[in-house]
């Protein structure tokens, strides 16, 4: 990709990472900085990543970061089947239009490398107003497979949420 064809040029993104464990200082969050990092590459303007326990912080961070009406919101962690996997539940009642295709692409691109657990992701992917939200599993290697994923039609979806490759009739 040249520096001519930024996905993000004049655009705004959040990153939110659904993380207990990482939100106490147990570890150090590793997703939320490889997809800034990726986000800021493809020319978002993206601050540093809001790392929050699972539930219901993470509604609260989420219905947050859709108030200052950001063209994309990627999240990560807490879309498996653990008891406090419950990113799909926050996002579901925000998202106006679930764009199915883009999640079930991102389960498909873990599953072709090779992991089967990828399935299990219950991520989803819409549109919140003029925001797209995609829920990514919290692990380095899923986030960098989603990346690779986005990067091929994140530009498409970006144009399409105001209307603008399509003639007003």
């Amino acid at each position: 990709m040249s520096d001519k064809d930024l996905i993000g040029e004049d655009r705004r993104a959040v990153v939110i990472v659904a993380s207990t464990r990482a939100a106490r200082g147990t570890y150090p969050d590793r997703s939320g900085p490889i997809l800034v990092d990726r986000l800021r590459e493809w020319g978002f303007e993206v601050p540093d990543p809001i790392v929050v326990p699972d539930g219901d912080e993470f509604g609260r961070a989420l219905r947050v970061a859709l108030s200052s009406e950001p063209d994309l919101v990627l999240t990560s962690g807490g879309t498996g089947l653990t008891p406090t996997d419950l990113t799909p539940e926050m996002t579901a009642p925000l998202i106006d239009l679930i764009v199915p295709g883009v999640a079930e692409a991102l389960r498909a691109a873990g599953i072709a490398k090779g992991v089967p657990t990828a399935m299990l992701s219950r991520g989803l992917t819409g549109l919140a107003g003029r925001t797209f939200v995609a829920n990514l599993p919290g692990s380095r290697g899923a986030v960098v497979d989603a990346l690779e994923v986005l990067e091929h039609v994140l530009a498409h979806i970006l144009v399409q949420i105001p209307g603008s490759d399509h003639e007003s009739a």
